[in-house]
């Protein structure tokens, strides 16, 4: 299979300069270099886009392949050689393994404890005005008795002796540059640079323990099912000196028997009688704030929608509250007395959908 262009393995131009060609070798040789690439046919790359800068990085053979192509050099290629590189290859690894005595030991640097989650399932009306909850927790923190150390007292705390305390060791490996040097996490003290002889009997030598405390909860105005709050340092203890984590509070609202909830608007059915659609009524309507009263006009049909502004729930960051929606339910009685019996039946002898709106795009609709 013929070759690849060499500027088009390093992705450069014709014209690109040595910085241009160096810096497009270091990131190829990063992502193809078969101890750290996990692409398909990493190897068969890294050899190429290897081939190509050794070329493009001289100047005579750059020169010599710009007129003749790969037929160059007698047409055996530009392979000869195993020089060309004047930079360190470690160099080339540093993001990988880590580049120098700040990298080292990251398991002795501080860091932040982990969250914890905890679920809390509140009624439908504390979801709308708000309320307190004391709750339980179960977090990390330092081990009362080694004070964070895992030893069983200071005198079993000893420096390792596999990176002499640095919490990193030097590599060597065999790769097709011939032999490298890495610098790479301990894997006696796992970066600590520090070994315990005898581990603490409280916490077997992780340094923390469990602990049930019990913490106030405020439930904010207008908090919905599936949203969260933080609340800062009440997580697992920092680790080697690091700040506490947060908790999450995860709320489940209990579903209302009367209101369901879209967002900050709540929604209601109301049921009314046929003379009320019919005549019109002034009716009562609950709200989370207490009932409110609702004009019906006379002619009102099933499902017609009423909006009460400013019922619905508090937006849980504005506080502005949503409307609610009031859906009338024109109920068809199913028992009638004699007496309602007859005065139906007399009132089925009048058309009562003379002027009615939709009566009239009915008959349209049928008599097409």
């Amino acid at each position: 299979m013929d070759k690849r262009d060499y500027y088009d393995v390093l992705g450069v131009a014709k014209d690109a300069g040595d910085a241009d060609i160096k810096s497009a070798y270091r990131k190829l040789a990063k992502k193809y270099h078969p101890d750290v690439s996990t692409e398909k046919d990493a190897e068969a790359k890294f050899k190429e886009v290897q081939e190509a800068y050794e070329v493009l990085s001289d100047g005579t053979k750059r020169s010599q392949y710009d007129r003749f192509g790969h037929q160059a050099n007698n047409g055996q290629g530009f392979n000869a050689g195993a020089g060309g590189f004047d930079f360190d290859i470690n160099d080339i690894f540093s993001s990988f393994f880590g580049g120098g005595q700040t990298q080292r030991g990251n398991q002795s640097r501080a860091r932040k404890g982990a969250d914890i989650q905890n679920r809390m399932s509140v009624p439908f009306e504390e979801a709308i005005f708000g309320a307190k909850h004391k709750i339980r927790v179960t977090a990390h923190e330092e081990c009362h008795t080694c004070h964070g150390t895992g030893a069983h007292s200071k005198n079993d705390i000893k420096t390792c002796e596999k990176c002499g305390g640095k919490g990193s060791v030097i590599m060597e490996q065999q790769s097709i540059f011939g032999r490298t040097r890495t610098q790479t996490t301990c894997p006696t003290c796992n970066g600590t640079g520090k070994r315990i002889t005898k581990k603490c009997t409280t916490c077997n030598g992780d340094g923390v323990e469990s602990h049930n405390r019990e913490i106030e909860v405020s439930v904010p105005q207008g908090i919905d099912t599936g949203q969260q709050i933080r609340l800062e340092g009440y997580g697992n203890k920092g680790i080697n000196g690091g700040p506490t984590g947060d908790l999450y509070i995860l709320f489940d609202v209990k579903p209302h028997p009367l209101y369901e909830r879209h967002g900050d608007d709540l929604v209601v059915e109301i049921p009314i009688t046929f003379v009320q659609a019919a005549l019109g009524d002034t009716i009562k309507v609950p709200t989370p704030y207490g009932d409110v009263k609702l004009k019906v006009p006379e002619g009102t049909q099933s499902k017609t929608t009423f909006r009460l502004r400013g019922k619905g729930a508090p937006n849980v960051r504005t506080k502005r509250p949503g409307d609610e929606h009031v859906i009338i339910n024109v109920v068809t009685p199913n028992k009638l007395t004699r007496a309602q019996q007859k005065l139906f039946e007399q009132l089925g002898k009048t058309d009562l959908t003379k002027d009615s709106t939709i009566w009239e795009k009915f008959k349209r609709a049928i008599s097409r």
